[in-house]
């Protein structure tokens, strides 16, 4: 462009010839014509190469693109698939991969196959729709990297979205996280919109229809607000939470987090969540945190009480003291046979026996696991002391950091003193002394013991209640009132005192 300029310059006001021109310019005579015919260059003529080694291929290749036609979508061949069966199929056809890539672009947009579609912009009112997803990220958890699932609840209005990661997906986990974002939210949107997970849907039906689980339609009923859900396939119906998941992870969990638990990642999504509300969303007027502020007034109210977000399991305890839930089993102190109810939520599980929690276990997450506690086996254990050595609630015990070097210190000591069965059975009577004085206290027993040299169940219990009176408060006066009218003065003897040096001496009988 800057060329023709500069020839139909100096053909004007320069040179004045189209030989002069071409000479002092350097170009040739022709294009000198074609700048004065011309202000704009015309468009060069790409060539079409020609493609022999192509050309053999061309028919298989098209025959498996409309047989494409009628494949499911995420079904059907890409460039390297095609050109792998090539090379298997068709090894006199030497193409190279890019080759048939070019070709296979081409052909699809020729034969609509590229499924590129217009997504017609939307505009959202305050407090009406908000769009809820999972998504995953990689972490590093005390030094092991784990994948977790982060639970997103985006407003469309303000763009506000709130973050919390999970070790599983599980519904608990959805329910609660819901909850939370009511609550980071100040209320409740009147519409969500899911994909087709399965906390939410049990089974997908015609056209937007849905059979939905109960558990799910309880809690929406309790929240007030309606749920609708995506075509299956079509992520982009809630682009904005899509979006949203993508940009945080880039931006806040890159790179990998080096955390020591799951509420240490929890507190550093919150903190990015916080430190969103400053950002301008592209094409909007005021920050995120203004347009959230703006928006809590639209939400419907939050309900006076959470949602029961537990689900429910009623088993027996087993022959190992145990309650089935799910595919593991937790440990209980209560007889063999026994019916009771088993609340499993996002984190953790409790057995109920008789409107009582009787024991809470962190819920694990393997399949066909124990998760036992010491505790549960100690009055089984009094019958059985020989048990305790091997068993798994000890080992457990002592993988957890509950069964301190100083009791097996203790425990040998006492073998030591009253032999093997006699000294465990001693230990296990030990033990049986937290639930009256607790675990805390009987461990700092147990080491005060090792240091003053005794060995035995009497010095724990007699130091637990030294103790016990040593932290009790000191009494204080206490205001008698009306009983103040009783009092009189003290007995006086001066009377007697004055007769005593008139009294005769005594004699001393010998």
């Amino acid at each position: 462009m800057e060329l023709y300029e500069q020839i139909r310059q100096e053909y004007e006001h320069g040179a004045g010839t189209i030989r002069a021109v071409a000479r002092k310019l350097g170009v040739h005579r022709r294009e000198v014509r074609k700048a004065l015919g011309s202000a704009m260059p015309a468009e060069r003529k790409v060539p079409e190469r020609e493609r022999p080694k192509l050309a053999a291929a061309i028919p298989f290749i098209d025959a498996i693109l409309e047989s494409d036609r009628k494949a499911p979508r995420k079904q059907r061949h890409t460039a390297h698939r095609i050109w792998m069966r090539l090379r298997r199929e068709r090894p006199e056809a030497e193409v190279a991969e890019s080759t048939v890539r070019q070709y296979v672009r081409a052909r699809k947009a020729a034969m609509g196959l590229l499924g590129h579609e217009i997504f017609v912009p939307q505009s959202y009112q305050f407090g009406g729709e908000a769009q809820v997803d999972w998504y995953e990220g990689w972490v590093e958890f005390d030094g092991e990297t784990r994948k977790t699932y982060v639970f997103c609840l985006r407003s469309m209005a303000s763009g506000g979205a709130f973050h919390r990661a999970y070790p599983h997906a599980n519904q608990q986990a959805f329910l609660e996280a819901h909850e939370l974002a009511f609550a980071y939210f100040g209320g409740v949107f009147r519409i969500l919109r899911y994909d087709n997970l399965k906390s939410a849907v049990k089974k997908i039906l015609r056209g937007h229809q849905r059979e939905e689980t109960a558990r799910f339609i309880g809690f929406r009923s309790h929240w007030g607000f309606a749920s609708e859900f995506c075509t299956p396939g079509e992520g982009h119906e809630k682009g904005g939470v899509e979006g949203e998941g993508g940009q945080f992870r880039r931006n806040y969990l890159v790179p990998v987090p080096s955390v020591q638990h799951l509420e240490e990642l929890n507190l550093l999504l919150a903190a990015g969540s916080r430190e969103e509300q400053h950002r301008v969303i592209a094409g909007r007027a005021q920050t995120i945190g203004a347009g959230m502020i703006a928006e809590r007034e639209y939400l419907l109210p939050l309900a006076e009480e959470g949602f029961d977000l537990a689900s429910l399991h009623f088993p027996e305890i087993n022959a190992s003291g145990c309650a089935k839930a799910l595919t593991n089993f937790y440990s209980a102190p209560l007889p063999v046979g026994t019916s009771v109810q088993v609340k499993v939520y996002s984190a953790y599980v409790e057995v109920w026996y008789q409107a009582k929690c009787v024991a809470r276990h962190e819920r694990c997450y393997d399949r066909h696991k124990k998760v036992l506690e010491l505790e549960h086996y100690l009055d089984a254990l009094t019958k059985k002391p020989g048990a305790l050595a091997g068993s798994t609630a000890l080992e457990q015990c002592r993988a957890q950091g509950r069964w301190p070097a100083s009791y097996d210190q203790f425990w040998g000591l006492l073998k030591e003193r009253e032999g093997k069965q006699a000294g465990t059975r001693a230990m296990i009577d030990v033990l049986l002394l937290g639930r009256e004085y607790g675990a805390a206290r009987v461990r700092r027993a147990v080491e005060e013991a090792l240091e003053l040299g005794c060995s035995n169940v009497g010095s724990i219990r007699y130091l637990l209640n030294v103790n016990n009176l040593e932290q009790r408060p000191a009494a204080k006066p206490v205001d008698i009132g009306a009983l103040s009218r009783y009092d009189r003065p003290q007995p006086s003897l001066d009377d007697y005192e004055r007769l005593r040096p008139n009294w005769p001496a005594t004699e001393v009988i010998q």
